[in-house]
């Protein structure tokens, strides 16, 4: 008789960390960090957590922690996967800089590692979590670039007039009473640059000769063949100096180019003739389309989540701007399925039974747990205040002090018991409300989001799809949208008529 094989190893549990961020002056307001931590651990107790690590920035500000030793120790923890999630109190307790929040947000995502906000009921690790903390980023996202915009609307004006934008002159140039003038120091090796290219045709033996003759950066390091790639096309050089025609990436990823439309060119005095200049353009051109590649291959918005009601994947040939099914030939256009996905997340087209029934039952336990929340709070509200009456009458010699011992012990013991106490209970709420999200909660963001679709990014819909939908079923007369965070159960996925120019 073969004996039995080994069962499998039980998985380690979850190893979390807890951020405890309360400043001077909530901790005067009574909120302790003692209390915090308390409810944070408890939580993890009850979801069956590890808990290894403490951050405490106690008495810091929020408006910037990312440069705190603290947080630095946090990400370390989070990137070396020591632990694989942070709960705190609430997002404002994270970072109260929607800049820096983000910045956490995207560190946290990268290193697959989850966060816990118990106030906003937020659990990232599951997908009702990943679908709001996605809507918070993406729509904070476009409130930043909303406001950003706004800031920049003065700037072509600014151009227009010639005057300083932001950022350091170009090399060879210094800005001298607001206006762009060549520097005498680096003008003459800004053309050195142009006549070393033209004699010799490659950047890097350029930046090689300018190394080996002891020219420098304007921050004193050796010029690279990118630094002087972006020399050689820089307009500014042969006097005409170009602004207002980029802007910084999503996520700070370096810089887009604007509309040609909104470039401003002003003229400043050339330190490169034209006849050089026009040498070495003819060069640069000969040289990019002989060494052109052919472009990566392009991901569209629903790429591994479009399938065919007759079982494959869908892929969008290089031909043709739609979805195609390879088996059966059946199609559908890109953007009619954009379309039909954003009215779905606007629609939000659920069940009242269903919702009635993932609402109901945890209504009322919910209901019960916030009222024991409630008493123990106004129970030990109303100790302090007899502890403090009391604590008079000894000080004014109305009561001796074995009279105030005898009557003060049963206070300290009621008021230890609900500071032990209420922690657990706030726990025990904290883990209902995360665990049964409202549908009806969901449907009012997925409606906003619907609404501001057109200003997000490309790449914002991409880690909106990801994170909220399984599949997308494309068939002859309906298409079904399975949504991760929907209820399981027979009727679990959204379904929209397909429009008449679907089909193969």
């Amino acid at each position: 008789m073969k004996p039995n094989p080994a069962s499998p190893p039980e998985p380690a549990p979850k190893s979390v960390g807890i951020w405890i961020r309360v400043s001077t002056e909530e901790q005067a307001q009574g909120e302790s960090p003692a209390v915090h931590e308390r409810r944070a651990r408890l939580y993890a107790e009850a979801k069956g957590w590890t808990v290894s690590e403490v951050f405490h920035l106690e008495g810091v500000s929020g408006k910037a922690v990312m440069g705190h030793p603290e947080t630095k120790r946090m990400l370390s923890a989070i990137r070396s996967g020591q632990i694989s999630g942070l709960i705190f109190s609430k997002l404002a307790r994270l970072a109260r800089n929607t800049k820096e929040l983000l910045e956490l947000a995207d560190q946290f995502r990268a290193a697959g590692a989850d966060l816990i906000s118990l106030q906003e009921s937020i659990d990232t690790g599951s997908p009702a979590g990943r679908f709001f903390f996605t809507l918070l980023s993406a729509m904070c996202q476009w409130e930043r670039e909303e406001i950003a915009d706004r800031v920049q609307q003065s700037i072509p004006i600014r151009a227009r007039m010639g005057r300083p934008i932001g950022g350091a002159a170009p090399f060879g140039y210094r800005w001298k009473d607001k206006r762009l003038e060549s520097d005498p120091a680096e003008a003459p090796v800004r053309r050195l640059v142009h006549e070393l290219f033209a004699e010799h045709k490659r950047k890097k033996t350029v930046a090689r000769i300018l190394k080996e003759r002891e020219y420098r950066t304007r921050n004193g390091s050796y010029f690279t063949d990118t630094t002087i790639s972006r020399l050689l096309t820089d307009t500014t050089a042969r006097g005409v100096y170009r602004a207002n025609y980029s802007k910084s990436a999503p996520e700070g990823k370096g810089k887009t180019f604007k509309p040609e439309s909104e470039w401003v060119y002003t003229k400043v005095e050339p330190v490169v003739d034209d006849v050089l200049w026009d040498a070495c353009t003819s060069i640069l051109e000969g040289q990019r389309k002989g060494s052109q590649k052919s472009s990566r291959k392009t991901v569209h918005l629903f790429s591994g989540f479009a399938y065919c009601a007759c079982g494959p994947k869908m892929y969008v040939p290089s031909t043709t701007p739609a979805y195609r099914c390879a088996k059966c030939g059946r199609k559908i256009p890109l953007a009619d399925l954009e379309t039909i996905y954003r009215d779905r997340l606007g629609a939000f087209i659920v069940s009242p039974d269903e919702i009635a029934a993932h609402q109901g039952a945890a209504t009322e336990v919910i209901a019960e747990r916030e009222k024991l929340v409630l008493a123990a709070e106004a129970e030990l509200k109303k100790l302090s205040g007899d502890e403090k009456r009391l604590t008079e009458l000894y000080l004014a010699a109305e009561l001796s002090r074995e009279d105030f011992g005898r009557l003060h012990r049963p206070y300290a013991e009621r008021r230890a018991q609900l500071e032990e106490e209420l922690p657990r209970l706030q726990a025990s709420l904290d883990v209902l409300k995360i665990d049964s999200l409202s549908q009806s909660e969901a449907a009012s963001e997925a409606t906003n989001l619907a609404s501001h679709w057109a200003d997000f990014t490309f790449e914002d819909k991409r880690a909106i799809v990801e994170a909220i939908t399984d599949k997308i079923v494309i068939g002859k007369e309906e298409i079904a949208i399975n949504l991760l965070y929907r209820t399981s159960g027979p009727n679990s996925g959204e379904r929209a008529t397909q429009p008449s120019t679907c089909g193969s």
